[in-house]
């Protein structure tokens, strides 16, 4: 099995200035997604792969360059692909197409990590690339169990008041349908899918639950330092989080 590993960030942030290139508990926030491939491969030798940082940030890839970790390819993001309005995937496909140009090869799956995402366990890419392979879906990719249910506590503004975002009957919140926040920490893509054009939700998605770390987005500043806060309670109790981290070279 061929695999391409994709780790993709912009320049710039518009809710936390830098936070690609920012240091998470004294670390590059981007040696922990390398962390997590590095381990992931050391346990799986037979895999063929390679790992492509896409951005337009020079830091970023100064950073991911030099990394002691793994060898990776870096590519230049177009200007076209840097605007607010592009979609990760567009970028994802843009880095399965230079690839396969340089090495003059196709891939099985493509995985993307999520830069911001440093409380990731290997298991979890192990879960995902296991159901991916095993149910050929046209993406899978990893979810938490949400903390509200738009069939019972979500509710949306109407002319008067509010109202439930789905009309239903329920009564308990056990009652009503399992729901999934998307974390994007993960995705896997098939070649096939990844280059018809489509949105994530547009073809046949499985998904892998993840430990809910109760932080999914790192938007403000507050943000940022409430995960480092979680980060150094889970390092010490779990062995999962405290092995990615204690990988990390720099």
């Amino acid at each position: 099995m061929r695999i391409l590993f994709t780790i993709c960030g912009r320049a710039g942030s518009k809710g936390i200035k830098n936070k690609n290139i920012r240091d998470f508990l004294g670390k590059p926030l981007v040696y922990y997604t390398i962390s997590a491939i590095d381990l992931y491969l050391k346990q799986h030798e037979e895999i063929e792969y390679d790992i492509a940082v896409n951005s337009d940030s020079d830091k970023l890839l100064e950073l991911m360059d030099s990394n002691p970790m793994r060898s990776v390819e870096l590519i230049v993001r177009d200007p076209s692909l840097a605007g607010d309005t592009i979609g990760k995937i567009d970028v994802i496909s843009n880095c399965l197409s230079e690839m396969e140009k340089r090495k003059n090869s196709k891939y099985d799956i493509v995985v993307d990590l999520d830069i911001t995402s440093p409380l990731r366990r290997v298991s979890d890419l192990e879960n995902l690339i296991k159901v991916h392979v095993a149910k050929k879906p046209d993406v899978t990719t990893s979810v938490t169990t949400a903390r509200r249910n738009p069939y019972f506590n979500q509710v949306k503004k109407v002319d008067k008041g509010v109202k439930k975002v789905i009309d239903s009957n329920y009564t308990a919140r056990q009652q009503a349908p399992e729901i999934f926040d998307m974390n994007a920490s993960l995705y896997a893509y098939s070649q096939e899918f990844l280059n018809s054009g489509k949105g994530v939700l547009d073809g046949y998605c499985e998904v892998i639950e993840m430990f809910d770390t109760a932080v999914l987005d790192l938007d403000h500043e507050n943000d940022f330092e409430l995960m480092e806060v979680i980060a150094k309670y889970l390092f010490e109790k779990y062995e999962e989080f405290a092995e990615v981290n204690e990988n990390i070279r720099v």
